[in-house]
């Protein structure tokens, strides 16, 4: 079956392929699809929902969306939805101009600073998939995976927060892991299972 994915991440659209090998999985790009969706939705849930069903009345092809994020206990979820663009919508313009370099960078920095000193480093990262497929069917699944926030970063594998987030499942943190050891028990790895089993 081919898929469009509904993303401008490399990194995910990596993912995606080799979680789901089985399926033919092209970028938005591919499918001639160049525009922006903006997610407005309060949810990871709400958010894929947006991206698959626009990208899907644009192409008329099934398409596979997914949102997700890191969700730290002590900032009561945050940042939740926001992931992508935490420091960019929190943190002060003198503070971003002192940091330079990618928004990973800068997110795991900011992330950092609001960790300071905070004993409850509990986290986990939530993903929610949505297939859209052209005569309308909709099929959605979620998946999380535990563990903590670490005091620095660890590895250089992964993007985002992965250096930052130490695994429950793997005892180290996702920027120490390889691809497959992080794709068995990440968010991204656990919903995209799900939903294939629900095709």
């Amino acid at each position: 079956m081919k898929l469009v994915a509904a993303t401008g991440n490399a990194h995910k659209l990596k993912e995606m392929r080799e979680i789901l090998s089985d399926f033919e999985i092209v970028s938005a790009a591919e499918a001639g699809f160049w525009g922006e969706v903006e997610e407005t939705g309060e949810t990871f849930a709400e958010n894929a929902l947006l991206k698959a069903r626009a990208v899907a009345a644009a192409t008329g092809l099934a398409v596979l969306a997914d949102d997700s994020g890191l969700c730290v206990d002590a900032l009561s979820g945050a940042p939740g939805v926001y992931s992508a663009r935490y420091s960019r919508m929190n943190a002060t313009k003198a503070w971003l101009s002192a940091h330079d370099g990618s928004d990973d960078a800068r997110n795991r920095a900011f992330l950092l600073e609001k960790m300071d000193g905070v004993k409850d480093r509990s986290a986990h990262f939530c993903c929610a998939v949505v297939l859209v497929f052209p005569e309308g069917r909709e099929v959605s699944a979620e998946g999380r995976t535990f563990g903590y926030i670490l005091n620095g970063e660890r590895g250089k594998s992964g993007f985002g927060y992965d250096p930052l987030f130490f695994s429950d499942d793997l005892k180290k943190s996702f920027g120490e892991a390889d691809e497959a050891e992080k794709n068995a028990v990440s968010h991204r790895g656990r919903a995209l299972r799900a939903l294939r089993e629900k095709i």
